[in-house]
């Protein structure tokens, strides 16, 4: 049975006059010429709905690790569903999809995070952390154990608590779980070193977190959530041995050390997981989701430790938690071709070549004037726009300087995500060197228009 989808763009469109977009303003959204229609894609490239080829540079949205169009996760998508369309691992039931994933996934792990929770989304990976430590305090006798420790700067979804542990800028005007969450210090140290050395930023955050959790009290604290690079809040890098001093003080404090791997994991630093490979440390918690599947299907894994799982599983432990898709047979199928592929390609150890000669491609965008900071590490990188190099003053936030930059380079053939006076270019780990130079040129073409746009 053939599906009759629209075909021209104005016909998409109209349809899509009834679809809500994520992060989107609804407003602008009605303007002429607002909206792309993507119609297909082809490994690092999509095409539009008007036939132009682009350079896929956000990677869907942090998540097309291994490039569009695999044969190898689609046959396997198919495959599973030729043999088990579905079918849940609620209660006592399992299947052998999930159950394969479940110990892949412990054996890449670091340490002994073991046991794996499946959901279908980064958000629902991070609530449903903090709801197992939640309930695995209150196993221990300490209820009062539940409060959360982020960061500003911090993204870990859009569900009511994990946009209580995101930066506030991202729900303006919209409720949430405020009561649960601290926000600690940005680990910012071009923007808000302040005339310190990078040694001295470091333990400034240190004493910010250890401050913090005396004035809460460690007693009434669950959790501290962190991104090893904070994604959506601008792609920022925290000091050298940041994670594993900060590791340190969540253990003297007895809190847990939730790492929220859904951007970073997956080949994106070069490696499966971050954490302890990158920063040298391991977590109570490794939270992924995006590059589990290359985003060929919506999948989520909360990987906890053997410690975590003996608490909760131990008499009368009813985990009542779950999802109707947890575990998925078809996502758990793509994931687990998507990992065999990554292996077979060496996909993490390539990255840590091309994703160094990406980052020195970008870097070398800092000659220009408007250029602030170009931060980022491998294929996950950010670029500040500034009125003023000296002094780092931002443009007039109604100048969405980023998404000017961002028009101009998708009119050359180059996806990338403005956010505000930011642009993130987190593309599929398959670039070519040839690909990398072309984002480059790109990129500066684009910003010397719009730089010379601005100065008039």
């Amino acid at each position: 049975m053939a599906i009759d989808l629209p075909v021209l763009t104005r016909d998409i469109l109209k349809s899509d006059d009834h679809l809500v977009q994520s992060f989107a303003d609804l407003n602008a959204l009605k303007q002429q010429g607002a909206r792309t229609a993507i119609v297909s894609a082809k490994g690092t490239m999509v095409t539009d709905s008007d036939g132009n080829e682009l350079i896929d540079g956000i990677g869907g949205l942090w998540c097309v690790n291994v490039g569009h169009g695999r044969r190898e996760i689609i046959d396997a998508i198919r495959d599973q569903l030729e043999t088990l369309d579905f079918y849940s691992t609620f209660y006592t039931f399992t299947h052998p999809a999930a159950a394969a994933l479940a110990q892949k996934l412990g054996q890449l792990a670091p340490g002994n995070l073991n046991k794996v929770y499946f959901g279908n989304s980064g958000s629902v990976a991070n609530d449903s952390a903090v709801r197992i430590l939640q309930h695995y305090y209150r196993r221990l006798g300490r209820p009062e154990k539940r409060l959360v420790l982020s960061r500003n700067g911090a993204y870990h979804g859009s569900t009511f608590l994990a946009i209580a542990m995101t930066t506030p800028e991202y729900s303006k005007g919209w409720d949430k779980a405020d009561n649960m969450v601290h926000h600690l210090k940005k680990p910012h140290y071009w923007r808000e070193g302040d005339g310190m050395s990078e040694a001295e930023f470091l333990d400034m955050l240190m004493e910010d977190m250890r401050a913090s959790i005396e004035r809460i009290g460690a007693e009434n604290i669950a959790c501290f959530i962190a991104e090893p690079i904070m994604g959506a809040g601008g792609v920022i890098v925290p000091p050298e041995g940041y994670h594993r001093r900060a590791g340190d003080i969540c253990r003297a404090y007895d809190i847990k050390f939730v790492a929220d791997e859904v951007v970073t994991a997956f080949g994106r630093l070069g490696h499966f997981f971050a954490s302890q490979d990158v920063f040298g440390t391991t977590p109570d918690i490794i939270n992924t989701a995006k590059g589990l599947t290359s985003g060929y299907q919506p999948l989520s894994a909360t990987i906890m430790s053997d410690e975590i799982h003996e608490v909760i599983s131990g008499p009368d432990g009813v985990f009542l938690h779950g999802m109707t898709y947890s575990g998925h047979p078809a996502a758990s199928a793509a994931a687990l071709a998507n990992i065999a592929l990554m292996e077979q390609e060496q996909i993490p150890e390539r990255v840590r070549t091309t994703g160094k000669l990406f980052e020195k491609t970008l870097k070398a965008l800092e000659d220009i004037e408007i250029v602030g900071e170009v931060r980022g590490s491998h294929f996950m990188a950010g670029i500040e726009f500034v009125s003023d190099k000296q002094s780092k003053a931002l443009f007039p936030e109604a100048m969405n300087i980023g998404m000017k930059v961002a028009r101009r380079a998708q009119a050359r053939g180059l996806i990338a995500r403005p956010l505000g006076h930011i642009l993130i270019l987190s593309p599929t780990l398959i670039l070519s060197e040839a690909e990398i130079a072309r984002i480059g040129d790109i990129l500066r073409e684009s910003i010397l228009d719009v730089m010379a746009e601005v100065r008039g």
